[in-house]
């Protein structure tokens, strides 16, 4: 199977777990940002990110573990073993959504695709637009439109 099919049924996959596990985060006050799972037979990972306006502590993180946890345990979606891991987004804050990019428009993202543009996968720079579904970043005072249905991962760059 190539990487590019391995890549759509995984984010389908991700895709329908973070519709089954939104509300559950939500019942508890916080906002899921996104989800990453990692497949590695047993050692397999489900990252949950989530945020609040008043910010994420250890017992925020532990309360949303044992909702989703427990929700995990009755509709059992991953057949395989995992391990589950609750986060903040922390100052490289994933960006998973166009509402997340939206958020960050002339900040400095890092942005790897699935599929090559001009022979290249990685870009980091400052996003300096959106328009339509495509970003606009400026890596080396190159403009490059990316659409947004290519973006494997993307995060935003600490300022330091």
């Amino acid at each position: 199977m190539t990487t590019s099919i391995r890549r759509k049924r995984l984010a389908k996959f991700e895709q329908k777990l973070t519709e089954l596990l939104k509300p559950a985060v939500e019942e508890t006050g916080k906002t899921l940002l996104g989800i990453e799972y990692l497949s590695a037979g047993n050692n397999s990972v489900l990252r949950l990110f989530i945020d609040h306006e008043n910010g994420i502590n250890v017992d925020d993180c532990a309360e949303v573990s044992r909702q989703v946890g427990a929700l995990l345990d009755v509709e059992d979606p991953i057949s395989s073993e995992y391990s589950l891991e609750v986060s903040s987004p922390g100052v490289d804050r994933p960006l998973f959504e166009l509402a997340h990019f939206q958020e960050v428009i002339g900040e400095t993202v890092n942005v790897k695709l699935s599929m090559p543009l001009n022979g290249r996968r990685k870009f980091k720079g400052p996003l300096v637009a959106i328009e339509n579904d495509t970003l606009i970043i400026e890596v080396d005072s190159i403009d490059y439109e990316l659409a947004i249905s290519n973006v494997d991962k993307a995060n935003l760059v600490a300022k330091l």
